[in-house]
C-alpha cells in the first residue's frame, strides 16, 4: 500500500522504458504513483501514461515558465520550447479536472533571478484555477519558500502539499500549523535536511514522494517509484514507529486528502 505522491514518468530518462517502471513499482507494493505535468507537452504525456496504467494518477500544471525555460536550454529537462497560451492551458487543464489527482506541479523558484512578480502572478492563476476545480495542489517552492507559504495563506486552499520543502523550520512549522502536508523524498536517506522535516512534521501531515528520476536513495542511480520503500523506512525509523504503521497513516493522509 505504499504511494508516491510526487514524479515525473514523462521524463527522457525513462523513454522507452515506462513498462519496466511500472512493472518494478507493482512487485514493490507500490499502489498509486503521482506524475506531475508542468507544462503542455508534460501535461499531455501524463494523461496518456495515466490511462495506460492503472496505478498511475495524473497532475497537471504550469512550472515557472522562465526557470523551465533555461533548464531546457542548459539540457536538463530536454523538452520542445516552452512556449504557449497560459490561458489556453489552464482551460485544458479544468477541462480534464475529472482526470487528475492535483494541480501540480506549480509554484515559485528563485533559484535562476527570473522576474518574481510574473512568477507570482502565474502562481496565483494556478491557485485559482485548483480553487475552482476542487482539487489539492502539489507546490514548488525552490529559494521562495516564504513567498510561497505568504500567498498559499491568502487562498481558500487547504489541501496543499509542499514537495521537497527545504525552507527553515520556521517556515516548515507554519506549513504544520497551517494543517498542510510535507513530503519525504527518497534522498531523505542522506539529507539531513529531510530527516529534520520527517522528524519535525506529524505522520498525520507526511507523504513520501521519489520526485523521480531526481533524488535518488541510491548514488548514481537513476531514480523510480519502486525505491519509495526508502522514505518509509527512514520516516519509520526517525519517528520511532513500525513500518506498517506509517504505511497505513500515509494511506489515510491519501485518504483524507485525495478522496
Amino acid at each position: 500500500m505504499l504511494i508516491d505522491i510526487h514524479s515525473h514518468l514523462d521524463h527522457f530518462y525513462f523513454k522507452d522504458e515506462i513498462d519496466k517502471i511500472i512493472g518494478n513499482a507493482g512487485k514493490n507494493n507500490v499502489k498509486i504513483i503521482l506524475t506531475a505535468g508542468i507544462n503542455p507537452e508534460t501535461n499531455r504525456k501524463a494523461l496518456e501514461i495515466a490511462e495506460k496504467y492503472d496505478i498511475v494518477k495524473p497532475c497537471l500544471g504550469i512550472y515557472p515558465i522562465q526557470t523551465l525555460q533555461k533548464e531546457i536550454e542548459a539540457g536538463d529537462y530536454p523538452l520542445n520550447q516552452n512556449r504557449f497560451d497560459v490561458q489556453e492551458e489552464i482551460k485544458f487543464i479544468q477541462k480534464n479536472k475529472d482526470k487528475i489527482a492535483a494541480v501540480g506541479e506549480v509554484g515559485l523558484d528563485y533559484s535562476m533571478g527570473e522576474d518574481a512578480k510574473s512568477q507570482k502572478e502565474l502562481f496565483e492563476k494556478m491557485i485559482s484555477l485548483a480553487e475552482k476545480i476542487n482539487k489539492p495542489i502539489v507546490v514548488h517552492s525552490r529559494k521562495a519558500e516564504a513567498d510561497c507559504i505568504e500567498i498559499l495563506q491568502s487562498s481558500k486552499l487547504r489541501k496543499i502539499i509542499m514537495h521537497c520543502f527545504c525552507g527553515r523550520k520556521n517556515l516548515a512549522n507554519k506549513i504544520i500549523d497551517n494543517g498542510w502536508f510535507l513530503t519525504v523524498p527518497t534522498s531523505v536517506v542522506r539529507s539531513t535536511q529531510f530527516q529534520e522535516n520527517a522528524k519535525l512534521c506529524p505522520i498525520t501531515q507526511l507523504f513520501c514522494e521519489t520526485d523521480a528520476p531526481y533524488l535518488s536513495p541510491y548514488r548514481e542511480m537513476r531514480n523510480e517509484p519502486a525505491f519509495i520503500i526508502e522514505s518509509y523506512k527512514k520516516v519509520a525509523e526517525i519517528k520511532g514507529m513500525e513500518l506498517k504503521e506509517v504505511i497505513n497513516n500515509i494511506w489515510m493522509n491519501w485518504q483524507r486528502v485525495f478522496s
